[in-house]
């Protein structure tokens, strides 16, 4: 594990993000960047790779927030990510960005029942429900994380209505739960707000032992909002 070099980019959200595995060691650079992602995600990438005296074609794989977040966003990911693949002849993962945040609550906050809100507008929420459980491999332990509720859009009623009895302890992460009211008192609020390509990491670690991975030409991004419905919202994005 310690030989693999993984390179982790996502723009999907108002956060920019880059962060390299390298010699067993995680680096990464985080900027709010709403507006200017297309600007700065390149040069954070640059930066991160000449910290580590690495270039491009030395990373053994490319991992990217697939979405779900803005359109632009997970457009603008998507993109930079098939351009430097291809560029590099690099393998890619798609990682989710709802799944990458409650990787990171796993992490920060131990928590392996988490519930995912990201706030996206016209009073809805891109929403999933997981569970992780530790599963052993012949290249190690992993955490994998199991869909309780499917990644989706829709208003937070639509959330609540699908939540069964809660048992135990659920960590909520993302900021759709501090955008509507209706969430406010629903599970132990996290920190945690916006995805980070650092958590990504972890959670291509055990797609890239298993051979998940696709080519540049295969990237798909997940909006799960159609572009027709974007198409139909000025000023948004």
């Amino acid at each position: 594990m310690n030989n693999l070099t993984l390179l982790a980019i996502d723009t999907s959200t108002e956060a920019c993000s880059v962060a390299l595995l390298h010699k067993g060691e995680k680096t990464d650079i985080t900027e709010t960047a709403e507006r200017s992602h297309t600007k700065r995600i390149l040069p954070m990438v640059d930066e991160i790779l000449s910290q580590s005296g690495l270039h491009l074609k030395q990373v053994d794989a490319l991992v990217f927030g697939r979405g779900p977040g803005s359109f632009t966003g997970v457009r603008v990911g998507a993109g930079i990510a098939q351009g430097l693949a291809l560029g590099a002849d690099l393998p890619v993962v798609g990682i989710s960005n709802l799944t990458a945040m409650a990787q990171a609550a796993y992490e920060q906050f131990q928590a392996t029942q988490v519930i995912t809100a990201i706030d996206a507008r016209m009073n809805e929420i891109y929403f999933s429900q997981l569970k992780a459980e530790k599963v052993r491999s012949e290249f190690g332990e992993f955490l994998q994380w199991n869909e309780i509720i499917a990644e989706q859009v829709g208003a937070p009623t639509r959330l609540l209505e699908q939540l069964t009895a809660l048992q135990g302890e659920w960590a909520t992460v993302g900021t759709g739960w501090a955008a509507y009211d209706a969430l406010q008192f629903l599970g132990q609020h996290t920190s945690i707000t916006l995805p980070s390509a650092r958590y990504m990491l972890s959670l291509a670690l055990p797609m890239w032992y298993q051979k998940q991975v696709i080519s540049a030409v295969d990237i798909e991004p997940v909006y799960l909002r159609n572009e027709v419905t974007w198409k139909k919202l000025p000023g948004r994005e």
